[in-house]
């Protein structure tokens, strides 16, 4: 792999590291540095020339610093006369902007996938988008991973024989539903409707839940409105125990703090494809790591091999 480039950004900068660790590569170095007008300028400090560049950069919080710090680092890498740019991005934010649903309002998800193309972007390394659609935003060949091998590989470890895989909304059930048959379990799901950020109303629980073991599966968990409401619905249907799952763990407003704090969630379980703060961690919360799997899914770009084999 004498002639593959990484670098990251400020974004997740630990994650980075583990995937070119599993790679066998060094992580070139990227410095950031802000005028007085507070402009940022952006220099890759590798050599770029020809090269297979990679640029690990998550959308998370503060997601616009971010962006534009990624934007610039696709620009720099194409000045550099980059052989090929991939951009990987573990979590992407606007993701969730993918309709319009009220009037007068942007399509994040479509603009920013934009964006990255026109910054240099070849081709794009994802993981657990939001929802289908947004694969279509880009212009450019993406490769779409997900975490549920990773997971079902953790509740392996458990006793599964009266467990079933909750989905918090239909929108989700069909990750769930394939989750569920990596354990060999049942699914059900939640009807949601949303109303606002942070308002959601899940009206009733589809499927047999009663008395059995848990696990809710949702793509990401932000301040957990929706998993909240789900809990409630599960407590009147007199569930056994309830865990939680999750690719992406924002965990904002002390989310994890909340929900470690309900008697009856006994582990929190998500992957490192966000930071998650050692300081707001408890003892129910468990981080699992994809660096191997987007390394390898890197080492398959890098030589021409297929990507989806790895879900086979």
């Amino acid at each position: 792999m004498r002639d593959i480039a990484v670098f990251t950004g400020n974004a997740h900068p630990e994650l980075a590291a583990e995937i070119c660790e599993h790679l066998g590569v060094p992580l070139l170095p990227t410095r950031t540095s802000r005028f007085a007008n507070d402009c940022i300028e952006v220099q890759l400090q590798g050599n770029c020339r020809e090269r297979d560049v990679f640029l690990i950069q998550p959308l998370v919080p503060p997601v616009q610093e971010n962006l534009v710090e990624l934007l610039f680092m696709l620009d720099a890498a194409r000045g550099a006369s980059a052989g090929r740019i991939t951009v990987v991005l573990p979590h992407y934010a606007y993701a969730r902007s993918d309709k319009k649903d009220a009037p007068r309002i942007s399509i994040g998800g479509r603009l920013v996938a934009d964006l990255l193309q026109t910054a240099g972007a070849h081709r794009i390394l994802a993981m657990t988008l939001h929802s289908p659609q947004v694969h279509g935003f880009f212009s450019v060949p993406v490769d779409h991973l997900h975490a549920l091998r990773e997971l079902a590989q953790h509740f392996r470890g458990y006793d599964l024989s009266n467990s079933v895989v909750v989905s918090p909304d239909l929108g989700n059930a069909k990750e769930a539903a394939a989750f569920a048959r990596m354990l060999g379990i049942e699914v059900a799901a939640g009807a949601k409707q949303r109303y606002a950020d942070d308002k959601v109303v899940i009206s009733t629980v589809i499927g047999d839940v009663a008395g059995r073991d848990v696990i809710i599966l949702d793509d990401e968990i932000a301040k957990g409105s929706t998993v909240f409401e789900l809990l409630e619905r599960l407590r009147e249907r007199n569930v056994r125990s309830i865990r939680v799952a999750c690719t992406h763990g924002l965990f904002a407003a002390r989310a994890v703090e909340r929900l470690s704090e309900e008697k009856d969630v006994e582990e929190i379980v998500c992957t490192n494809t966000v930071p998650v703060p050692y300081a707001g961690r408890t003892g129910k919360l468990t981080v699992l790591s994809v660096a191997p799997a987007l390394a390898e899914a890197m080492r398959r770009i890098h030589n021409g091999e297929s990507v989806s084999a790895l879900f086979a």
